[in-house]
């Protein structure tokens, strides 16, 4: 049977703003928790409100390791004022800019997991450029855009430590959803043509992948 998170963290994450529905919550936390018996750390690129970070930060502490998130936290291009996911509760009142950072921060304290998560605010290729620890999993749920998509993949793809596993949410591989799914669709593709990862699992739009040769 796969790992399952306990009652009141599926509560939290169910609670928490976010897109990602529950049939793919518990897939990543299995995954996360297998991935966390390398003893490496647990990282996810797009954070936005938490949601999945709930579920990444609990596995993390059954783990006993790390768990990290990356994100600038002005909203991917999908969630600016305008189009289908904009939110207008995360909006600065004073900049009049999406900030989803303090969203997050009390969606962490409400699920009790604060001290289980490092936080990095910026822009992923700036952090991923300056990163030299080995991680057991890398959760690649950022900017659905190609460029953006890209370089999280290259930026963060080849950190994942032999064995470990590779996530990436939203691929949809038909056409009708490129602007949501066609660009990870894409990555995700890459990945398994790179000879570097196999893939493991498919619930819905998540595709869970582990390291079994070197490169991206």
């Amino acid at each position: 049977m796969p790992a399952a998170p306990k009652p009141e963290i599926l509560a939290a994450f169910e609670a928490a703003k976010g897109f990602m529905p529950v049939g793919e919550g518990l897939a990543l936390y299995a995954a996360a928790v297998e991935a966390g018996r390398l003893g490496l750390p647990l990282l996810e690129v797009g954070t936005y409100c938490g949601r999945s970070t709930i579920l990444l930060a609990d596995a993390a502490r059954e783990a006993g390791v790390g768990a990290l998130t990356v994100d600038h936290h002005r909203g991917s291009e999908e969630q600016q004022p305008g189009w289908e996911y904009h939110d207008p509760e995360t909006v600065d009142p004073e900049l009049g800019l999406m900030d989803t950072l303090p969203t997050f921060r009390r969606t962490l304290h409400r699920a009790g997991l604060e001290d289980h998560v490092v936080a990095l605010v910026g822009r992923s290729p700036q952090i991923a450029a300056i990163w030299q620890t080995p991680l057991g999993f890398v959760f690649i749920d950022g900017g659905h855009t190609d460029e953006h998509a890209t370089a999280d993949y290259e930026g963060w793809a080849p950190h994942v430590a032999e064995g470990g596993l590779l996530a990436i949410h939203d691929v949809f591989p038909d056409p009708q959803d490129e602007f949501t799914g066609q660009a990870p669709y894409r990555v995700y593709l890459r990945a398994l043509a790179s000879g570097a990862f196999t893939e493991v699992s498919a619930t819905d739009s998540l595709r869970v992948l582990r390291r079994t040769g070197p490169g991206v």
